[in-house]
């Protein structure tokens, strides 16, 4: 489970109920099924216009990363690549088949089974990278769809907005019903823009961060693989592979660096 993620949730929405009930505001003020129908209802439409039924389906599945993602564990694929280096070494690439079912991360079990059959190590680079290509376009493409509701959002907030005006300015003679479509208005628009910069667009950056730290250990399994297809000594092997764990630890040190820094100001 991704605490930042649930912390992050909590504290945007306690602190925009928080500031209406210090403003002696009633919440039920700011629940207006019009409001949303609009909001969501016209994003969703646009996503639906814009993207493939697919590519949408895909980018939700994906939102589980942002909540609950194990976080990969770096040192423990680079200990199952030695061992792969040494049984390499021992015994040939042929002896790698009777420990490909014992791999536990799927791309360096399907690399090592592409390392077992193509004997060209500039194909079997070309392969693995291409993978890895592909996967990180599906990964910015599921990135880019909430990216792109965070932009269409506020756009249908305004546009309810405009229909509460409407409505407003259409019946100045009965003043019964100006207040419900000056509230149409506001709300509409309070809609969009939480909705775009509390939830659409920090899912689509730590969507980002997710795919970032997946395409890191990829291709450090690709560089410890093309390395076994060498022949290359394991401990060569490790001492080359380590610089892709440091690059994570600091990574992960500066991001959190950066959070408490912004807790602090």
């Amino acid at each position: 489970m991704d605490i930042a993620s649930l912390i992050g949730l909590f504290i945007g929405f306690f602190a925009i109920i928080g500031a209406l009930c210090l403003e002696s505001g009633s919440i039920l003020s700011i629940f207006q099924l019009s409001s949303a129908f609009i909001v969501i209802g016209g994003t969703c439409g646009a996503i639906f216009l814009n993207f493939p039924l697919e590519n949408i389906i895909n980018a939700f599945k994906s939102v589980k990363k942002v909540f609950y993602n194990e976080k990969e564990n770096f040192q423990e694929v680079l200990d199952q690549i030695i061992i792969i280096a040494n049984v390499a070494r021992q015994g040939g690439m042929l002896a790698l088949q009777e420990i490909v079912p014992s791999i536990d991360h799927e791309f360096l079990r399907r690399g090592t089974q592409l390392t077992i059959d193509i004997t060209n190590p500039e194909l079997l680079q070309e392969i693995l990278i291409k993978e890895i290509s592909l996967d990180e376009e599906e990964g910015l493409l599921n990135a880019r769809i909430f990216e792109a509701m965070g932009g269409f959002a506020p756009t249908f907030g305004i546009i309810g907005a405009v229909l509460g005006l409407i409505q407003v300015m259409s019946n100045l003679k009965d003043p019964t019903h100006l207040g419900q479509g000056i509230a149409l208005s506001f709300v509409a628009t309070f809609y969009g823009v939480g909705l775009a910069n509390m939830l659409f667009l920090p899912i689509a950056g730590k969507l980002k961060l997710r795919l970032r730290e997946e395409i890191i250990l990829k291709e450090m399994i690709v560089q410890g693989l093309i390395s076994i297809h060498f022949g290359e000594n394991p401990t060569l092997i490790e001492e080359k592979l380590i610089t892709f764990i440091n690059f994570s630890n600091r990574q992960n040190q500066f991001l959190t660096e950066y959070k408490v820094n912004e807790r602090t100001a």
